[in-house]
């Protein structure tokens, strides 16, 4: 008989559970924010690693929680529900994540703290049962729109950032969950998960990502006073989106589409920095 296949270490399978892409992504973002923003090296880690385990922590909770579901539609792929990292011990290690962030959020201020709570709050709670609701875009209206003023609160003189800045947090974050959500629409529908981008559709949900990203550039383009930087990065933005939802609108989305959707969404980020 064949050997069954050798389990990956720990470590390995934690780190897979964590969604690894969205966590650097996130993370490199506040780190990105933070230094435009010209936070002291000290507070700049502190900052960063303290986002990195709030990120750890919404990955493997995910995970965790979903464990049942991904293992009735086949996601091997996933470690929890391969069988390499049980969901007790993910969500274990996820609790811990969520003390060591705010922990970590601590020194940069009570302003800090609060905001990095409701954000990761914010994100369990989808975890934990929003997103089978019609209400799912709300976690990532709510944590995105936080995620501009992270970097501003962790200043000697904390501040939130401007509205025009968090409101393009929240189209990047609302593009990111009708658009991340389109990929797994079957799956979803077989396990009884019915959050907004499933009664939306496909093509509506994507659409409505990129006219989201485009209302968020325009913010920070006027928001910011433009600039050559700013202007060209709006102008990309603009391009990237009109022609995800032209394409969208011609024929069913698919891995086109979402590639699309996401560099516009990665561009709105760019011009968030540079502005």
């Amino acid at each position: 008989m064949p050997e069954a296949p050798a389990k990956p270490p720990l470590i390995g399978a934690l780190w897979g559970a964590t969604h690894p892409g969205p966590t650097l992504v996130v993370t490199a973002l506040s780190l990105a924010l933070g230094i435009a923003t010209g936070l002291e090296p000290s507070r700049l880690v502190l900052l960063v690693v303290s986002v990195f385990a709030g990120q750890v922590s919404v990955g493997l909770s995910n995970d965790a929680i979903d464990a049942a579901r991904d293992i009735a539609v086949g996601r091997a792929d996933k470690p929890v529900a391969g069988g390499a990292l049980t969901p007790q011990r993910a969500l274990a290690v996820a609790v811990a994540s969520v003390v060591v962030a705010v922990a970590l959020s601590a020194p940069l201020g009570p302003g800090l703290v609060a905001a990095h709570a409701v954000a990761l709050a914010s994100a369990w709670a989808y975890n934990a049962g929003l997103k089978s609701t019609p209400v799912s875009i709300v976690p990532f209206l709510l944590s995105f729109g936080l995620f501009p003023s992270f970097a501003t609160l962790s200043l000697p003189d904390p501040a939130f950032a401007p509205v025009w800045a968090s409101l393009a947090g929240a189209a990047l974050g609302a593009a990111v969950h009708l658009t991340n959500v389109v990929r797994d629409l079957d799956d979803d529908r077989a396990t009884g998960v019915r959050g907004l981008p499933h009664r939306l559709g496909a093509r509506a949900s994507v659409v409505l990502a990129a006219a989201g990203i485009v209302v968020g550039a325009v913010a920070v383009l006027i928001g910011s006073g433009g600039g050559l930087v700013g202007t060209l990065f709006f102008g990309a933005v603009v391009l990237v989106a009109v022609a995800t939802m032209a394409l969208a609108l011609a024929r069913p989305p698919g891995r086109a589409v979402f590639q699309l959707t996401m560099l516009a969404a990665l561009l709105l980020a760019a011009q968030l920095v540079a502005t």
